[in-house]
């Protein structure tokens, strides 16, 4: 060989090490997205894969309720891989679009990575239609990384696949330590991320990242009405802590009576969880319409009565927080009024915070 060869073959050998075997498209090597990890059920094997209540639930909750727990907010696929470049390829439900929130919120896809001790963004699936797909990120040193990758808050999906080139490793990311439990939000259109610029801005799931636990998301768009039904439903998941947040949507229920049904059931069958009760932070352009405050006192002051009548009863696992708090003075921080922007999603995230780590001991 002469030396002009070995020199080319070393040069070679330089160039193609630590990158995978194929970078083609062609060459990709899909993965079922349900082998890998899926977070956020609270009914893991009791449902379809992309849906969020168990499937006996269906004719036992109203309609409404169930047709939107094919919605996959809060569901995220948590992977390990090496490769240089991920690709994504998912298909909708339905084709769906809002007037007041953005197509990457509704039925995008948010991919993040571990690292430096938290979990840092890292890109965004962008919809283009029902059938998807997309080279999410690429040029990336061959190591081993964790990743998280948030579904659509606002759609539902029948397929999701995450590609790598072929040679490189994909594999579920290690399961959380036996014992953890995951936090569980209810709520409204709020909860279920109304109206967030991608998936990961949900406050369930910037809590979730910043605490490092997992998270189930119990949000129903105009329909967080707390049923007795979903009262059971919800006392059935083995919680760290119990966030409950619906009263936007409970203006023409009985809020004092369904509260108080709610936390008799999760006492009886949940004793030593924690419970956390949000206030509704109201209209935040009620004060430059009126010069009044936006809570909305009448909801508000319903949740207040059932939380001093069952607060004796709960040996400080119970807890208020008020709406005035969860959001902005300035009222810069809602899309309408009422659904938050990603600041305003920061913002909710902040005021919670210290009740969650109060509840989780921390």
């Amino acid at each position: 060989m002469t030396a002009w060869r070995v020199l080319f073959t070393m040069l070679t050998i330089l160039v193609t090490t630590g990158t995978c075997a194929a970078e083609s498209p062609s060459e990709i090597r899909w993965v079922n997205a349900t082998s890998l990890r899926l977070e956020g059920q609270g009914w893991p094997g009791e449902t379809r894969p992309f849906r969020r209540l168990p499937d006996r639930a269906e004719g036992k909750v109203p309609d409404k309720v169930w047709e939107l727990s094919g919605n996959c907010a809060g569901l995220a696929v948590r992977f390990v891989s090496d490769s240089s470049e991920i690709h994504v390829r998912w298909t909708l439900s339905a084709p769906f679009t809002m007037n007041h929130m953005a197509d990457t919120g509704i039925s995008g896809l948010d991919l993040y990575v571990r690292r430096d001790g938290g979990w840092r963004w890292m890109a965004v699936g962008r919809p283009d239609g029902v059938e998807n797909e997309k080279l999410l990120v690429s040029g990336l040193p061959r190591e081993r990384r964790e990743l998280m990758l948030y579904l659509p808050l606002y759609n539902g999906l029948t397929r999701l696949e995450i590609g790598v080139p072929a040679g490189c490793l994909i594999e579920p990311a290690p399961a959380w330590p036996e014992g953890t439990k995951p936090i569980v939000f209810y709520g409204t259109s709020i909860v279920q991320g109304g109206c967030a610029s991608r998936p990961g801005m949900a406050y369930p799931a910037i809590l979730g990242r910043r605490l490092d636990l997992p998270s189930v998301n119990l949000g129903f768009s105009g329909n967080g009405k707390t049923e007795p039904e979903m009262a059971d439903l919800l006392a059935e998941l083995d919680a760290a802590v119990f966030v409950i947040d619906p009263l936007p949507n409970m203006g023409a229920v009985p809020v004092e009576e369904r509260i108080n049904y709610l936390l008799n059931v999760l006492r009886r069958k949940r004793p030593g969880t924690p419970v956390i009760l949000v206030e509704s932070y109201g209209n935040r352009g009620e004060p430059a319409r009126s010069g009044r405050r936006p809570e909305d006192t009448s909801v508000n002051e319903e949740m207040r009565r059932a939380y001093q009548k069952a607060k004796p009863l709960w040996g400080g696992l119970l807890t208020l927080v008020e709406g005035r708090t969860l959001l902005g003075e300035d009222c810069e921080d809602t899309v309408d009024g009422v659904h938050p922007t990603d600041l305003g999603f920061h913002r909710l995230a902040d005021a919670l915070e210290p009740a969650l780590r109060k509840a989780l001991g921390r």
